[in-house]
């Protein structure tokens, strides 16, 4: 197997050297480059084409954004965004710019935290080396025309049998959740549960990102919140979104992750925990993402008799999860992302 070539983008020596001692040691990866900012990373990339591009975002001479949008548009390559949590709206700028996914920096220099990174940004790394550039190239060129087309237009007062939409996504995940929740009208008459694989710290600064580009109220989860038609839901990084059965309506609980979970939060336990609560009257959403979660919960809304839907291989980032639902044969419409807002109005809109 051909190893996976990358290039460091990080005005800091200690991260440079950081990063590369962390990637040398999978087997798979091979850095082949390291360059302080923009312009060298510019340089580099018209000599040698590396597989995937660690990129920092602030830097000197020359920013991340600058060099994204340069790349994005002259010769694109899969991009995973290293940056800190102060930095977390410009993390969501760089994805809706093509970034594939992204990792946060420790708050400090300590080699033990670093290190717990090495996973992370192994398997995040080897992720981004499976998008083609042809398709990120696409994403790219879509993306300015999709911003651009106006919400869908608000329906009639009846409803649809639809109570609670839940939207389940990971890598690539972002902007196509932005991409459908901004196209939903002021008079949906569901409310939107999602669950996106993200770290802690991350999740609020998404949800207010969301807030001021949707025309429904976007918020964090948070405990002992109603679920409210016409609102949106974000599940925190590092927890689990419960829902319970209240007099006074559908409440949201928290639960904090376990040593043993691979995602939290957890797309299966949130689509689940809404299957137990409302039956037929749940929709679920499984968009881009790597491997497999989402795919037990589109079965138990299945079996509940709600409706499912799975976004196209064709507008994926990465076809992992939406795939593994198609395969169990839980998915009622396969769509591209363009048309999910669409068919998600159709069943909630009369």
């Amino acid at each position: 197997m051909n190893r996976i070539k990358v290039l460091i983008v990080d005005d800091s020596a200690f991260y440079r050297q950081t990063l590369t001692g962390i990637l040398k040691s999978s087997p798979r990866l091979d850095v082949i480059g390291t360059v302080p900012n923009g312009s060298e990373a510019i340089r580099f990339v018209s000599r040698v084409k590396p597989d995937v591009i660690t990129l920092d975002l602030e830097m000197p001479t020359m920013d991340g954004f600058t060099f994204l949008r340069w790349l994005m548009t002259n010769m694109p390559i899969p991009v995973v965004v290293i940056s800190s949590r102060s930095e977390s709206n410009n993390v969501f700028k760089a994805l809706e710019w093509g970034a594939v996914d992204f990792i946060g920096k420790p708050t400090q220099r300590a080699s033990l935290e670093i290190m717990n990174l090495r996973g992370e940004l192994v398997s995040k790394v080897e992720t981004a080396a499976t998008v083609s550039s042809d398709k990120l190239g696409r994403k790219h060129k879509k993306a300015a025309v999709e911003a651009a087309v106006p919400a869908i237009p608000a329906g009639g007062r009846d409803t649809g049998r639809v109570q609670v939409v839940a939207i389940g996504a990971s890598t690539g995940g972002p902007p196509a959740i932005q991409s459908i929740i901004t196209k939903l009208p002021k008079n949906f008459p569901a409310a939107v549960i999602v669950a996106q694989h993200m770290p802690p710290g991350f999740t609020l600064y998404f949800a207010e990102r969301l807030a001021k580009f949707a025309l429904l109220p976007v918020k964090e989860a948070a405990v002992s919140d109603r679920l409210e038609p016409g609102r949106v839901y974000i599940s925190p990084g590092g927890s689990h979104m419960e829902l319970h059965p209240t007099p006074n309506g559908v409440q949201i609980g928290l639960k904090s992750r376990s040593d043993t979970d691979k995602y939290a939060p957890s797309v299966d336990q949130m689509m689940i925990a809404a299957a137990e609560i409302y039956g037929d009257k749940i929709l679920g959403v499984l968009l881009t993402g790597m491997g497999s979660d989402g795919k037990l919960g589109m079965k138990r809304i299945k079996e509940a008799g709600g409706a499912t839907i799975a976004e196209a291989e064709e507008t994926c980032v990465v076809f992992g999860m939406p795939k593994e639902a198609i395969r169990l044969g839980v998915v009622d419409k396969v769509l591209p992302l363009d048309q999910i807002p669409i068919e998600i109005a159709r069943l909630c809109l009369s």
